[in-house]
């Protein structure tokens, strides 16, 4: 059967082959300058075991032409347009956990993106020698890549959101406040690398992430605040008293961080990738503070100390949830009533250990 003229041809090339059947369509033309001779460029759709679903696959084409070059991409092939999108977006620790979920993912590697169905995406989590935490980062990389093929028409389905992902219980989080035997401790041996910082972290209710991040423009030591803050709308751009017990130990971190020409307050003088801290460079001096002094704490413990002692003193309600960042639900409390630094210092002073 003759195809129509535009529609292209199906023809079956000779040999032993298992998809022996092509289907390809004319691409455009090529002068020969030597001889005058014109000479068809084709456009191989692909390569198939039976006629019929040769004649099928142009046919589709047809009715909705795609991409050649973007319909034999791979795996891995996406992975790389993908990650150098996302990972100028995201912190160097996410970007090491998507390598990690990336080179676990190594069946898939070499599979074209057309060709991946859920059960490929499902078996590759499954039989992923990792932890849950890892798999679930697998099958988020799997969303996200997809979500990339369809912006670029690489893909026509999202596979990725028919495939089942770890099912898990939601971990209990189980924060240990610091006794005060174990603060005395850090205070006898507050020389000891960033045993200053964790004390500040006690005293003061940052977020471990937050602590980290803290600017020298950040801390003004006239006015006794510090500023900052992330993750929630009630969390950012709050400021912090600098209680009575922590100031030397602030402005100490100030000064040195002046000195150092460093636009952050906390330093790492013999950092190998720059001196100022990230929360990963954080928790680990913190895991070795908790070495060092036979503890068993979470950089997040220092913000929960905080807060239970604060509960404890009976601190304002309303002063606290300011101080920490945590949304004020009470409608007056949050639109009408304005707090004075000289209150948020004084029901930080409360704090005792």
């Amino acid at each position: 059967m003759k195809l129509a003229n535009g529609m292209g041809s199906v023809y079956k090339q000779g040999g032993k082959r298992r998809n022996p059947w092509i289907a390809r369509k004319t691409k455009g033309w090529d002068i020969d300058e030597a001889t005058g001779r014109t000479k068809q460029r084709y456009l191989t759709i692909g390569y198939y075991p039976t006629r019929q679903e040769a004649l099928t696959a142009l046919m589709n084409y047809n009715q909705n032409p795609y991409d050649i070059e973007t319909s034999s991409i791979t795996f891995a092939e996406v992975y790389e347009r993908w990650s150098k999108e996302h990972f100028v977006k995201v912190t160097p620790s996410s970007c090491r956990s998507w390598v990690a979920a990336f080179n676990h993912s190594k069946p898939l590697h070499n599979m074209r993106m057309r060709d991946i169905r859920p059960n490929h995406l499902e078996g590759t989590i499954h039989d992923a020698k990792v932890g849950d935490s890892t798999k679930q980062r697998m099958k988020s990389m799997y969303n996200l890549m997809y979500k990339y093929c369809l912006k670029y028409d690489i893909v026509e389905k999202d596979y990725a959101a028919l495939c089942e992902g770890v099912k898990r219980g939601k971990p209990k989080i189980v924060r240990i406040p610091f006794s005060s035997e174990e603060i005395q401790t850090l205070w006898d041996n507050v020389s000891f690398p960033f045993v200053d910082m964790v004390l500040i972290g006690i005293y003061s209710g940052w977020r471990p992430q937050e602590l980290a991040i803290l600017k020298v423009a950040d801390i003004d030591l006239e006015a006794r605040t510090m500023f900052g803050g992330l993750k929630t709308d009630a969390g950012r751009n709050r400021v912090v008293p600098i209680h009575s017990a922590i100031y030397d130990l602030v402005a100490a971190n100030y000064n040195k961080a002046v000195a150092m020409g460093s636009d952050y307050l906390f330093n790492d003088e013999n950092g190998q990738q720059g001196t100022h801290l990230t929360y990963d460079k954080y928790r680990g001096r913190f895991e070795k503070i908790n070495k060092r002094f036979n503890m068993s704490h979470k950089p997040h413990d220092t913000r929960h100390t905080f807060i239970s002692a604060a509960k404890s003193a009976n601190m304002n309600e309303y002063i606290l949830k300011l101080i920490v960042g945590h949304e004020i639900e009470d409608v007056t409390e949050k639109v009408y009533t304005h707090r004075s630094m000289q209150e948020l210092t004084d029901e930080i002073e409360k704090i005792i250990y």
